[in-house]
């Protein structure tokens, strides 16, 4: 029987619930979409030519060639997801901890005909599975009499708010291309990886680096999807659109043709309108570049001050890197939670989005297993309470000094360390 949490919460079997509303919408994506109302005739599955233009340029400015043919536009991340694997079929691995959102798809993928088969990362990182674990998986796999053809990556991650080394993408693409896997790579959140350290208090510690982000497909053009949601990377989170990069090979172009067929049967068109602000957005004009830039520069700040009330109350969580949370397991603290009748992912989701309001959603939502003692803390939820809240800590020079952002943190660091 489907468990279901309480009200507001999510089931179980799907992904968690939408975070709070954060930034306000851009003035020039607000003026973009309405210009765009009166345009009556409908954007062409897989996206028009406008819009995946406009992809290529993105992309190219990333240092990541493609043809406008090879792009494959969809309403939003899930349907887009659904329509790849579709194309390429077989089971699906996934790194553990992963995107919430991921396993759903893959369940409805010929009705439950197809597995999800979850790998564990590497200790340093998330969103990709550790390179031994992978093949010894595939080949278990294959030896069950399973077909495993897909493997999933997140890199920037989202939950674990990692990037993964170049060294470490690679072997693991060069793992999963050995055993003729096909790698989609899910690069949502590739604008919000750190280039400088955000916060002047935080010590980075001897033999530190920077986070660097190569792109599985640049080191592989020819054999890696690429995936980026635009709904709260570059546009607002309700504006669903996502675009899809395949390989400029005839392989490539088999597998877009599969997805698009996918695509048309679903009736998974994006929005006119949502076609053009998307265009827009992805031709990366001056002022959607400047708010990208500002909003990873608050989000980090507030990650690693999470990170810091995470760390003080004896809990662990690795250092974030990219992203909009933070991914924190509070097994250290299972003593004080027991008392409060806390003992799993679900019950500690249950307790921790009811003492600060918010959700926050737990560890078995991203993979992880029932009894361990993760959950996910989002950012945008402690930039403000108001519109006027989060654009003041968008624009202050020092926000984590705001009344309103001190307030939030000061109330999460409270309810974590009466668990000590």
């Amino acid at each position: 029987m489907q468990r279901t949490l309480p009200e507001d919460q999510g089931r179980v079997g799907h992904g968690p619930p939408d975070p709070p509303p954060g930034l306000s919408v851009l003035p020039e994506l607000a003026a973009a979409l309405a210009s765009a109302t009166t345009r009556t005739a409908p954007e062409p599955p897989g996206g028009g030519a406008a819009l995946r233009t406009a992809a290529t340029g993105h992309w190219l400015r990333r240092g990541l060639g493609v043809e406008p043919s090879a792009v494959v536009a969809a309403p939003g991340a899930p349907p887009l997801l659904f329509a790849l694997m579709a194309a390429v079929g077989g089971d699906v691995l996934l790194p553990r901890p992963c995107p919430a959102w991921w396993a759903p798809q893959v369940r409805l993928l010929a009705g439950g005909a197809h597995g999800s088969f979850h790998v564990p990362t590497p200790a340093e990182c998330g969103g990709v599975p550790d390179p031994y674990a992978l093949l010894e998986t595939v080949r278990r796999l294959r030896a069950e009499g399973g077909d495993p053809r897909v493997l999933l990556l997140s890199v920037p991650d989202d939950p674990t708010a990692t990037v993964a080394p170049p060294e470490v993408v690679h072997q693991v693409c060069e793992a999963a291309l050995a055993e003729g896997l096909v790698v989609i790579s899910d690069e949502t959140w590739r604008d919000t990886v750190h280039g400088t350290h955000p916060d002047p208090d935080r010590d980075p510690g001897p033999g530190s680096r920077e986070p660097v982000f190569v792109s599985p497909a640049v080191m592989f053009p020819d054999h890696v999807l690429v995936l980026a949601d635009l709904a709260g990377a570059l546009l607002p989170t309700a504006w669903r659109v996502a675009v899809a990069r395949l390989p400029d090979t005839a392989h490539g172009a088999r597998l877009g043709a599969r997805a698009l067929d996918v695509l048309v049967a679903l009736g998974a068109t994006v929005p006119a309108p949502f076609a053009e602000v998307a265009a827009y957005a992805l031709h990366d004009p001056e002022p959607v570049v400047a708010r990208a830039r500002a909003a990873a520069a608050l989000h980090a700040r507030v990650q690693h001050a999470v990170h810091r009330a995470v760390l003080d109350v004896g809990a662990l969580a690795r250092p974030p890197t990219a992203g909009r949370c933070l991914y924190a397991d509070l097994d250290p603290l299972h003593e004080g939670l027991a008392a409060r009748g806390v003992t799993d992912a679900m019950e500690l989701e249950q307790y921790l989005t009811r003492r600060l309001g918010t959700p926050v959603p737990g560890g078995h939502r991203f993979g992880d297993p029932l009894g361990s003692l993760r959950v996910r803390i989002s950012t945008a939820p402690l930039l403000g309470a108001t519109p006027q809240q989060r654009a003041e800590s968008l624009s202050a020079e020092e926000p984590l000094e705001l009344p309103h952002l001190e307030q939030a943190l000061n109330h999460l660091g409270a309810a974590l360390a009466e668990l000590g």
